[in-house]
């Protein structure tokens, strides 16, 4: 590793540290010609993932495009930024264990809003109606239907006896 001072190539590792996933090593170094200090950060090269688009065009993966879909989905939410990190990660994860080269939108879409629905259900929606391109306010009902539908079917759940609890049977 080259100085990044002096660039003299006699460097020594002074420091070691993993991340918290393991995924990255941080190095501190130390230059042993003009004694100044850097940090360096190591990790495994991904292969690049294409992703196919409605249309058939291919772009590069762009996990800071993935991020920022989320984030607008999510914007006005109490959703913290690590949540969001963390759906970009898990989907991430996924993309990468496929181990090919090639996803499609669709299934990322497909993933994300699987993520969004355990989180929040406004998020989820705003992302459905981007990412589904609804073509009008009947479709976007339908999604809303079926969503709350859900709901209630938990909300039933945890009635007693098919009565409310507030009332006392």
């Amino acid at each position: 590793m080259r100085c990044p001072y002096c660039k003299s190539p006699r460097t020594k590792v002074v420091d070691k540290r993993e991340s918290k996933n393991g995924e990255v090593t941080r190095r501190r170094r130390e230059c042993l010609s003009c004694g100044r200090r850097f940090t360096t950060y190591e990790e495994v090269e991904q292969p690049d993932i294409m992703i196919v688009k409605k249309d058939g065009r291919r772009e590069p993966y762009s996990k800071q495009k993935l991020r920022t879909g989320i984030i607008k989905a999510c914007e006005k939410r109490p959703i913290s930024m690590n949540t969001i990190d963390d759906i970009v990660k898990h989907v991430e994860s996924r993309i990468r264990s496929a181990g090919k080269r090639e996803i499609t939108s669709r299934r990322i879409g497909t993933m994300v809003m699987q993520r969004l629905k355990k989180t929040d259900d406004v998020a989820y929606i705003r992302f459905a109606s981007v990412y589904r391109e609804f073509e009008d306010l009947k479709e976007f009902l339908n999604e809303l239907i079926k969503l709350i539908g859900k709901k209630d079917g938990k909300a039933k759940s945890h009635k007693k006896g098919g009565e409310d609890r507030k009332s006392g049977g």
